[in-house]
């Protein structure tokens, strides 16, 4: 570098960092100053089904300019009110492309794709300095996981969301401060329960190969839907939600359900990492998709001042859970959202948790539904000495887009998300295997089963996928 580059690239720097001084409510994201008062520049990357709700709520905001779409099948039904919304903007079937030809125009991004496919979309973007919103969970391996929480941290000023948008509401504030005030404390035990209908209930449970191959749609690019996954031929089954069904693509209810059921008991009560999964009921356990039926048991230890902690998780229609007595009806909160295929059914027991601390017991319902102290009487006894929750500032949308503004820190960044992410991929590899997982929670490996501990990895990525793989 000559003596006049060196000069003009010094005096940039200056003037940058003049700015941000002047202007401490600026925030760089690709290169470029967001203001407070400008809209956040974003693309959103799956724009079918619920890529398609995300898409509107950060929209709705009215915090962010869409510039770019992009999604693998252009042509679906699934696709159209997006497209329909916004049809003057760059449309995109391949998420590298887009970025190759708009990646400095592009300033956060929306990531709602299959399970397996949010690792290489987000580690592409955060490389670039593109703020990312992840739909939960995470991704579909510990691994993966591993590597996004890495990269985290070597691009600081990439803001980072996941995507579990109860950690905006009410029940995060609520939670935060009962903890705070000692009314939650020296819990010992969780239940979390998820009853309702799943997609491959009534599937053959005893099936030896995956469902066969079937024509695809002309408008889909299959080669680009498998991401870094390889040997699936097409089939109706492994798309447009089906995903979640197998262990190849999706994390079943509980990497479904678990991030909005559980995810304030784990920040708050600081659980991180499980060092024992066991499962106690497996009910239609094959080596393809999920079990009918599943009861977990997650055990972490002693932190600090607060108690070990066992989380039990329910699901399966038969498969309810022990009800303390004093409970009350269970009702199907309005605060959550109804799944792209329709109104959530209503069940014996509705998805929630019941809390089990040394003198209260609670239970709460998912997202951003806030807990009851049960039985009844006892919260009426102590309903006075209750602290005041303060209301959220933002949704968990909006939340995303005033971090990408340098406004707010982001409820559920990847380093707080992550830990939770993984407690789930655990958990699937407890159903997968059928298998009891000791974990050594330093070392981040399984020590008494290897097969499952090569799980943590994953299959290798086929060939040109590799480099999402390095950080």
């Amino acid at each position: 570098m000559n003596k006049e580059s060196s000069r003009r690239l010094f005096l940039k720097q200056a003037l940058l960092a003049s700015a941000a001084i002047a202007a401490p409510n600026l925030l760089m994201a690709n290169g470029k100053w967001i203001g407070a008062n400008d809209k956040v520049n974003i693309a959103f990357i799956g724009i079918g089904n619920r890529g398609a709700e995300i898409a509107l709520e950060l929209y709705k905001t009215g915090l962010a300019n869409v510039v770019a779409l992009c999604d693998v099948d252009m042509g679906a039904p699934q696709t159209l009110q997006i497209l329909k919304q916004f049809p003057d903007v760059p449309r995109f079937q391949d998420f590298r492309q887009m970025f190759d030809k708009m990646g400095k125009q592009i300033e956060a991004v929306s990531i709602g794709v299959p399970d397996f496919a949010h690792f290489p979309i987000t580690m592409m973007a955060m490389g670039l300095g593109i703020h990312v919103y992840t739909e939960k969970p995470m991704a579909r391996t510990f691994n993966e996981v591993e590597l996004m929480m890495k990269a985290a941290e070597k691009y600081p000023k990439v803001v980072t969301q996941m995507g579990n948008q109860g950690h905006s509401e009410a029940n995060y504030f609520q939670y935060k401060a009962w903890v705070d005030a000692g009314i939650i404390k020296d819990v010992t035990a969780i239940t979390a329960h998820m009853n309702s209908p799943r997609r491959w209930h009534g599937w053959d449970t005893k099936i030896k190969t995956f469902p066969p191959a079937q024509p695809k749609p002309g408008t889909l690019d299959w080669d680009i839907w498998q991401m870094a996954t390889d040997n699936h031929e097409y089939n109706k089954d492994f798309v447009n939600g089906q995903w979640r069904c197998w262990f190849d693509f999706g994390m079943g209810a509980l990497g479904d359900w678990g991030a909005h059921i559980l995810d304030t008991s784990h920040e708050f009560l600081n659980l991180g990492l499980p060092y024992e999964v066991k499962p106690k009921k497996l009910t239609g356990h094959n080596d393809f998709f999920y079990p009918t039926s599943t009861t977990l048991s997650f055990k972490f230890p002693k932190r600090g001042e607060m108690p070990p902690l066992e989380i039990s998780w329910y699901d399966g229609v038969d498969n309810l859970p022990p009800i303390p007595a004093g409970y009350g009806v269970s009702g199907l909160d309005p605060n959550i959202p109804p799944p792209s295929t329709g109104a959530i059914q209503p069940a014996k027991l509705n998805p929630g948790k019941i809390i089990y601390g040394k003198d209260l017991t609670f239970k709460g319902g998912s997202h951003g539904s806030t807990l009851s102290i049960i039985p009844e009487e006892k919260a009426k006894e102590i309903a006075a000495s209750l602290p005041q929750v303060p209301k959220s500032p933002s949704n968990h949308f909006a939340n995303f887009l005033l971090a990408c503004k340098g406004q707010e820190k982001t409820r559920s960044p990847f380093a707080i998300a992550g830990p939770l992410s993984q407690v789930f991929c655990l958990g699937v590899l407890a159903q997968w295997t059928g298998d009891k997982l000791k974990f050594d929670r330093e070392k981040k490996v399984i020590t008494n089963n290897r097969k499952a501990n090569q799980l943590l990895m994953g299959p290798p990525p086929r060939k040109g996928w590799e480099q999402y793989y390095k950080v």
